[in-house]
């Protein structure tokens, strides 16, 4: 079976002194070769530290060249990459290196002594710098766990895992979801088939290696021996330089969230004309509301727009594409779309048994793309399958969906996020959806908190576009013609912005938190 770093391999001898990777925050790039000697000296770096196939490698550092090269490295001493987002607190990075038993850590050089504090006294030693990603990129230090601990693991096998990439936990505590080269590997062979990459394209990597969309970015980039333009963590939120490099570097494949969009459609305008080499744009992680989705074709009337969505645990199981015209009337987002990476999924009722099309339940999704599981977390792995009469395990997304007349799946949204009031169901972003309606509604997110007297109270964050926002009688009087009554915010809160994830996703933890 192939392995993720054979691409590299590969692409390497056939394009050696073809660009490879272009740090564009620093204006440094590296050929094929040049990026596979890199990989190749971490993988000596590494075995020399001890690492064995089975391990599991940290990787905290900006995303850079040496970084990229990191993840390569891991890959070819046959252990899992573990990324985490190198601004997060070094406590939170501590954990989850901790948590999975992390052999070696590649830390940033600056980042080294917060993180070893917080790892634990003498868990981990410093195995020297690695001085020869300074040229392309971070100056790194490798850390080694001093001395080696046999830990085993309830349910967890670590053979042929790839990478591992924590998401935030129901419980306040990141959860590992485990991906094997095989499970990347059916996402990345059905991406080929979908859009025909080759050597001549151009791919952003706008997504943190933390973030799932990166698989897409890196992979079937380096599988087709294209160029990959790294958009660092400052850069990617910064639309008007973002559009200046969408055409100095010619990217002919985008892949973001859709608030990365709306943002270059709103402040990226020198991104539009015809200079534009995009051909295809991707969009994944959360809705994508019509109207910001009709300034973006309009700024780029040329590519294919495509949505894909699953969740981390399933990499991508389903995607639509958007038609190339579409009625001015249309408010309601477009579907998920339809099966793919070789998944079949299905709409199930709370028994695990499938529900007539046309009718709302839980997607369930089986097949190659579908994570191993969630690391050292038994208990949770139980939870999240169903186990069919014939031994088939479904992944339960906690995404309520239902199949159109069209036979594509519509998002209705989460489980979590809906509530009761008034003896109604609620689904939280059913208004928002119809908040984005408004004209001057740049950004909307909805929470609900418990209340004694009556049950739930729904608070609305806003991001307006106009100069004022409109008053709470307003805002009442155009959500009674969107929604029942039950469903109308009791407030309404202007916000500069959003608090977002470093995923780029709505951080309703911390709206929770505010008022």
């Amino acid at each position: 079976m192939t392995r993720l770093h054979q691409f590299l391999e590969r692409s390497a001898q056939a394009y050696p002194e073809k660009t490879a990777v272009v740090d564009a925050e620093r204006g440094v790039s590296a050929t094929y070769s040049e990026l596979q000697k890199q990989a190749e000296a971490i993988q000596e770096q590494l075995a020399a530290a001890g690492v064995v196939a089975g391990d599991r490698v940290g990787i905290c550092m900006p995303k850079s060249i040496g970084s990229f090269a990191g993840l390569f490295g891991a890959l070819r001493a046959g252990a899992a990459y573990v990324p985490v987002d190198s601004t997060a607190p070094a406590v939170r990075n501590a954990l989850i290196f901790n948590d999975c038993a992390v052999r070696a850590i590649l830390v940033a050089g600056n980042l080294a002594e917060s993180l070893c504090a917080e790892l634990g006294d003498g868990r981990y030693r410093s195995a020297g710098e690695l001085a020869f990603l300074a040229p392309h990129g971070v100056p790194a230090v490798l850390l080694v766990a001093e001395p080696r601990t046999e830990q085993r693991f309830d349910g967890v096998d670590t053979s042929n895992l790839a990478y591992i990439l924590y998401t935030s936990g129901s419980t306040g505590k990141p959860k590992g979801v485990m991906h094997t080269h095989a499970s990347a590997l059916a996402f990345i062979d059905w991406c080929s088939e979908l859009f025909a990459p080759n050597a001549d394209d151009c791919f952003s990597s706008h997504a943190s290696f933390h973030f799932d969309l990166s698989i897409l970015d890196i992979y079937v980039c380096i599988k087709h021996g294209g160029k990959l333009v790294l958009l660092g963590e400052s850069l990617g939120k910064q639309p008007a330089k973002l559009a200046e490099v969408i055409l100095s570097e010619r990217i002919t494949i985008w892949y973001s969230t859709p608030s990365i969009l709306r943002l270059l459609a709103e402040y990226g305008q020198d991104a539009q004309h015809d200079r534009v080499a995009l051909r295809v744009v991707f969009f994944a992680g959360e809705v994508f509301p019509v109207k910001h989705l009709r300034a973006v074709m309009a700024m780029w009337p040329k590519p294919r727009y495509l949505n894909l969505y699953g969740p981390t645990e399933t990499n991508v199981c389903t995607y639509y594409e958007v038609p190339v015209t579409f009625p001015e009337s249309r408010t309601e987002p477009f579907p998920i779309g339809k099966d793919c990476s070789g998944d079949v999924c299905m709409v199930a009722d709370e028994r695990g048994q499938e529900v007539p099309h046309g009718e709302e339940g839980e997607l369930f999704v089986k097949g190659g793309s579908v994570m191993r599981g969630y690391w050292n977390l038994p208990q949770r792995n139980a939870e999240a399958f169903f186990i069919d009469k014939q031994g088939g395990h479904w992944y339960k997304t906690g995404d309520v969906v239902k199949v159109n007349a069209d036979g594509d799946y519509e998002y209705l949204g989460r489980r979590d996020r809906m509530v009761k009031r008034r003896g109604y169901r609620v689904e939280l972003g059913e208004i928002e959806a119809a908040l984005y309606t408004h004209e001057s509604v740049s950004e909307a997110a909805v929470v609900a908190t418990p209340d004694v007297e009556n049950g739930v109270v729904i608070r609305a964050f806003l991001n307006w576009s106009g100069d004022k926002s409109p008053s709470l009688i307003a805002m009442k009087q155009f959500c009674s013609k969107k929604l029942p009554l039950y469903m109308i915010p009791d407030k309404f809160i202007p916000v500069v912005a959003l608090p977002k994830t470093s995923t780029e996703k709505v951080d309703y933890q911390k709206l929770l938190e505010m008022e």
